[in-house]
């Protein structure tokens, strides 16, 4: 006789229960073996796989559940103008300085992540062009981008692959001659960088969209032209020192302050230039790391974040969302909070930028970033020292390369080998680099220990 429909419910929701419990206890063991776990169900029955891999560090504390990476080597090309060779002897400058910082063989890169914004490149798939002239196959090779933020968005991308276990030592090369095309054309491709059926035709440009932020600053804070100046002012100050700048020259307030306006409040000084550069960044898991490298510093957090690309998506005019979402993640990750940072770089593509910056990363509240750029705590002896090997501002902005270059700067800060842009013992660097009129915000944080 068959049993009533009730009896078989029961005895099936037994039967779930007990799968249920079985699988908790197996993800219990997991955390205190370092196991991976598989459950699968099937035919009423669970059926449960347990694979062993040393590779994979799965630890009780939430925030520690993948490998430390470390950075072990950084390299960089001088950022010009007008670059004379090609991409790949482009690259190779920057890749070269970061071989021989750490002392590697093309060999013991196990993978490469290739970083640029490639409407300015007339090579299709720089990747696999890189992996070739730098002796990099058979290795895998990836190719990212989030323009302005492609290296930092590499970054995220490498330190993913060794916590996986997937690598052990990973590069990210960053690269852009943006001089291959005309400044015409470079133009447009930056319009292009806005939404081209909603934006773009009505003849958007960057120094414009930034221009509505500083206006949308100045209404809701109260803050002046002179307060962009003074950005400036610090900018000329230590891109005088860095030989990998653009732009060494001293400037004056009055200089800065001059009416020449690109997109009224923004004047010729408060923009950066477009340049030709590399960088390079090799990552590399504990235990290489320690092996490979004296000095490793170790990448603490990592937050990124995006935003409309549309303006009329935005809601507010005054800070960019993507990097204060981009930096309470990073934050979190790194246990830390802004007044245990020591030394930042910031995406100061326009003055305005580095201003927001100041507040979008609680460096200062909302409204009172001028007050530290007033009273220099964003100088190298201040309290909050900022962009104190020029900023993009003195060095230019090779967009594939500028994140790499400003980790590169943080790496040299932590290892105490900045020479006269050296602030005193630093401990935790941070990284703010956007992403287009922020479409993409990325924090990333270093640490010396």
């Amino acid at each position: 006789m068959a049993e009533p429909r009730d009896t078989r419910l029961v005895r099936t929701e037994i039967l779930l229960l007990f799968c249920q419990i079985i699988r908790a206890a197996v993800f219990v063991q997991e955390i205190l073996s370092g196991r991976r776990v598989i459950l699968r169900r099937g035919n009423g029955c669970a059926m449960i796989t347990i694979y062993c891999d040393e590779r994979i560090l799965i630890r009780k504390n939430k925030e520690d559940r993948m490998a430390r990476v470390a950075v072990i080597g950084v390299g960089q090309s001088a950022f010009v103008r007008s670059y004379p060779g090609s991409i790949r002897e482009l690259a190779f400058e920057a890749y070269r300085d970061a071989m021989k910082d750490v002392g590697l063989k093309a060999s013991q890169i196990e993978a490469s992540v290739v970083c640029s914004a490639p409407e300015y490149d007339k090579q299709r798939t720089p990747a696999g062009l890189m992996a070739e002239y730098l002796g990099l196959n058979p290795q895998p090779t990836f190719y990212v981008e989030s323009v302005c933020s492609s290296s930092s968005s590499g970054l995220r991308t490498a330190y993913a692959l060794i916590a996986s276990g997937l690598h052990d030592v990973v590069m990210v090369l960053g690269f852009q001659k943006m001089s291959e095309i005309s400044s015409a054309e470079s133009q447009e491709r930056m319009g292009r960088g806005a939404d081209i059926q909603w934006e773009a035709p009505f003849g958007t440009m960057m120094p414009a969209y930034y221009a509505m932020y500083a206006r949308g600053y100045f209404e809701k804070y109260g803050a002046a032209e002179e307060d962009l100046a003074l950005i400036r002012l610090k900018s000329s100050t230590y891109g005088q020192i860095n030989e990998k700048a653009v732009f060494r020259k001293a400037l004056t307030l009055d200089k800065i302050m001059e009416p020449k306006y690109i997109a009224t409040p923004l004047k010729m000084f408060d923009c950066c230039a477009n340049a030709d550069g590399s960088s390079c960044v090799i990552l590399a898991a504990e235990e290489k790391a320690r092996d490979l490298c004296q000095k490793p510093v170790w990448i603490k957090g990592l937050g990124m974040a995006t935003a409309p690309i549309n303006m009329a998506g935005r809601d507010t005019f005054s800070g960019l969302r993507c990097a204060q979402i981009a930096a309470k993640n990073a934050y979190q990750m790194a246990g830390i909070g802004p007044k245990d940072v020591d030394v930042a770089e910031v995406h100061d593509c326009f003055t305005i930028a580095e201003l927001m910056a100041y507040e979008d990363l609680g460096f200062a509240e909302p409204g009172q970033g001028r007050e530290l750029i007033r009273n220099k705590e964003t100088y190298k002896e201040g309290k909050s020292p900022v962009n104190v090997d020029g900023g993009l501002l003195s060095k230019g902005h090779p967009i594939g390369a500028t994140g790499g270059s400003q980790i590169r700067t943080i790496v040299l800060q932590l290892r105490g080998e900045a020479g006269d842009m050296q602030v005193p013992n630093p401990r935790i660097g941070l990284v703010h680099n956007i992403g287009g009129v922020g479409i993409y915000g990325n924090v990333s944080i270093f640490s010396a220990e």
